[in-house]
């Protein structure tokens, strides 16, 4: 046998593995929307943000004291979570959970489109890219413009979702799924009327006057 016949025969093929933007492959999130059909349009946050859930989203705390362990946390159970902050739903996670399924038929059934999508763009169109922080110089502190981490963004982008969910309900005949479709739907959008897109806009003018 010649030498270029073992190269030949040795040499291994190499297949393409194309790598998904969003966790949660092969998982349906309240075992109705595929997860796989989710992209995000913002590549800076894509690989923090997490679909995969195995049956209910209730992770029972096993990543809270773990570095980063939110990471590993569906982004709808932080998002439920969220709902959960303070008020009359606290400690009310399946009336939370049941609220923000009813709100993902509901936006399904009027827009015909998978509803995680308007969740993920709601998400993105509400994380700030910048902050701000003040740095001391002797006895005068100053605020000075920062980029935000991914982690941060997506931190910000969550509460601000949930607490503009909440807000719409108060002083209001509108339910909690009510004031979740009108939250995520402005968002998804990037309609200024959005509590979340209105205050991811006061943080970024903050930052750029500090700049």
């Amino acid at each position: 046998m010649s030498d270029e016949e073992v190269t030949e025969e040795s040499t291994p093929e190499v297949k393409v593995v194309n790598e998904a933007p969003i966790a949660g492959i092969g998982t349906f999130v309240f075992g109705k929307w595929d997860a796989s059909e989710v992209t995000c349009s913002d590549p800076g946050i894509s690989p923090y943000i997490n679909l995969r859930t195995v049956g209910v989203p209730h992770s029972g705390g096993r990543h809270a004291n773990a570095w980063f362990g939110k990471s590993k946390l569906s982004i709808v159970e932080r998002f439920i979570n969220g709902l959960m902050r303070t008020g009359k739903y606290s400690g009310k996670k399946n009336a939370a959970a049941k609220s923000f399924e009813d709100a993902l038929d509901a936006i399904a059934n009027r827009d015909d489109v998978n509803p995680l999508q308007t969740f993920v763009d709601a998400v993105a169109n509400s994380a700030p890219m910048e902050e701000t922080t003040r740095i001391k110089f002797g006895a005068v502190s100053q605020p000075k413009a920062v980029d935000s981490a991914p982690s941060r963004r997506i931190d910000l982008a969550i509460r601000h979702l949930a607490k503009g969910s909440i807000q719409a309900t108060r002083k209001s005949t509108r339910t909690l799924t009510q004031g979740i479709i009108n939250e995520i739907t402005k968002a998804a959008s990037g309609d200024v009327t959005s509590f979340a897109i209105s205050k991811k806009d006061e943080i970024e003018r903050v930052a750029a006057s500090a700049r």
